[in-house]
Protein backbone atom coordinates (compact mmCIF):
# COMPACT_ATOMS: atom_id res chain seq x y z
CA UNK A 1 0.00 0.00 0.00
CA UNK A 2 1.07 3.72 -0.81
CA UNK A 3 -0.21 6.65 1.10
CA UNK A 4 -1.51 7.78 -2.17
CA UNK A 5 -3.48 4.84 -3.57
CA UNK A 6 -5.19 4.71 -0.02
CA UNK A 7 -6.53 8.00 -0.31
CA UNK A 8 -7.03 7.43 -3.94
CA UNK A 9 -9.70 4.01 -2.99
CA UNK A 10 -11.05 6.27 0.27
CA UNK A 11 -12.23 9.26 -2.25
CA UNK A 12 -14.14 6.26 -4.10
CA UNK A 13 -15.91 4.77 -1.36
CA UNK A 14 -13.62 1.96 0.22
CA UNK A 15 -11.50 3.43 3.14
CA UNK A 16 -8.98 0.83 3.86
CA UNK A 17 -7.50 2.93 6.34
CA UNK A 18 -10.00 2.50 8.97
CA UNK A 19 -10.40 -0.69 10.82
CA UNK A 20 -13.53 -2.75 10.89
CA UNK A 21 -13.62 -5.45 13.97
CA UNK A 22 -16.42 -6.74 13.09
CA UNK A 23 -14.79 -8.06 9.79
CA UNK A 24 -11.80 -8.40 12.12
CA UNK A 25 -10.44 -6.18 9.34
CA UNK A 26 -7.13 -3.74 10.84
CA UNK A 27 -7.37 -1.07 8.36
CA UNK A 28 -4.41 -0.92 6.16
CA UNK A 29 -1.26 1.90 6.14
CA UNK A 30 1.57 2.50 4.05
CA UNK A 31 3.70 -0.25 3.55
CA UNK A 32 1.61 -3.17 4.18
CA UNK A 33 0.47 -5.57 1.38
CA UNK A 34 -3.12 -6.61 0.34
CA UNK A 35 -4.89 -8.00 -2.63
CA UNK A 36 -6.50 -5.80 -4.86
CA UNK A 37 -9.47 -5.95 -7.27
CA UNK A 38 -7.73 -5.62 -10.87
CA UNK A 39 -10.10 -3.24 -11.66
CA UNK A 40 -9.64 -0.72 -8.42
CA UNK A 41 -6.05 -1.50 -9.80
CA UNK A 42 -6.22 -0.31 -13.12
CA UNK A 43 -8.38 2.57 -12.07
CA UNK A 44 -5.44 4.08 -9.90
CA UNK A 45 -2.70 3.15 -12.99
CA UNK A 46 -5.25 5.23 -14.97
CA UNK A 47 -5.02 8.24 -12.42
CA UNK A 48 -1.05 7.60 -11.67
CA UNK A 49 -1.13 6.23 -8.14
CA UNK A 50 -1.27 2.65 -8.51
CA UNK A 51 0.34 0.42 -5.86
CA UNK A 52 3.33 -1.31 -6.69
CA UNK A 53 2.53 -5.04 -7.28
CA UNK A 54 4.37 -8.91 -6.48
CA UNK A 55 4.20 -10.38 -9.82
CA UNK A 56 4.82 -13.99 -8.49
CA UNK A 57 1.32 -13.41 -6.29
CA UNK A 58 -0.95 -11.75 -9.34
CA UNK A 59 -3.27 -14.37 -10.92
CA UNK A 60 -2.81 -14.74 -14.78
CA UNK A 61 -6.55 -13.79 -14.96
CA UNK A 62 -5.39 -10.24 -14.04
CA UNK A 63 -4.34 -9.96 -17.50
CA UNK A 64 -8.24 -10.10 -18.41
CA UNK A 65 -8.15 -6.20 -17.21
CA UNK A 66 -4.23 -5.56 -17.36
CA UNK A 67 -1.53 -5.22 -19.50
CA UNK A 68 1.53 -7.27 -18.64
CA UNK A 69 3.49 -4.28 -19.29
CA UNK A 70 1.30 -2.00 -16.80
CA UNK A 71 1.58 -5.04 -14.43
CA UNK A 72 5.68 -4.68 -15.06
CA UNK A 73 5.62 -1.06 -14.58
CA UNK A 74 4.44 -1.62 -11.16
CA UNK A 75 6.43 -4.46 -10.22
CA UNK A 76 8.40 -4.77 -6.92
CA UNK A 77 11.85 -5.73 -7.79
Amino acid sequence: MTQEFLEFTAIRGNDLRNAVPVLNFPGLEPGDRWCLAVTRWQEALEAGCAPPVILESTHISALEFVSLEDLQSRAIK
